[in-house]
């Protein structure tokens, strides 16, 4: 759990870092069959600061933990991208997209936890 804590503290960092917006961690934990224990949900203003916030968070993961994503997906278009970690999967979205999709509302049995803004 301590190292699932560390990935959390470290991709939370690496949205810092490049301004992301709205961070809210849903622990995931209580909830039976879930894809992961938790998410962390956060918004980018364009799909450039949304790819940068991808890149910001995989090298920061990388460097402070050693550990890379399985998986990365919707680069593409960059309106929603999610980075899968295994037990921590990392929603970075466009506002109107997270809003229209509303994940928090969908896992509105999962703790959430919101992270202020660092400006």
């Amino acid at each position: 759990m301590n190292e699932t804590r560390q990935l959390i503290e470290k991709i939370t960092e690496g949205i810092q870092e490049k301004k992301g917006k709205n961070i809210v961690i849903a622990d995931l934990t209580d909830i039976e069959d879930t894809i992961c224990n938790y998410f962390i949900i956060c918004e980018g203003n364009s799909p450039t600061q949304v790819m940068a916030i991808t890149d910001s968070i995989k090298d920061h993961t990388r460097k402070e933990t050693g550990i890379k994503p399985a998986a990365t997906d919707g680069m593409r278009n960059a309106q929603w991208v999610a980075i899968d970690y295994s037990d921590v999967i990392v929603h970075i979205f466009l506002p109107e997209k997270r809003h229209f999709y509303d994940l928090e509302h969908l896992w509105e049995d999962a703790r959430l936890s919101s992270i202020p803004d660092l400006d």
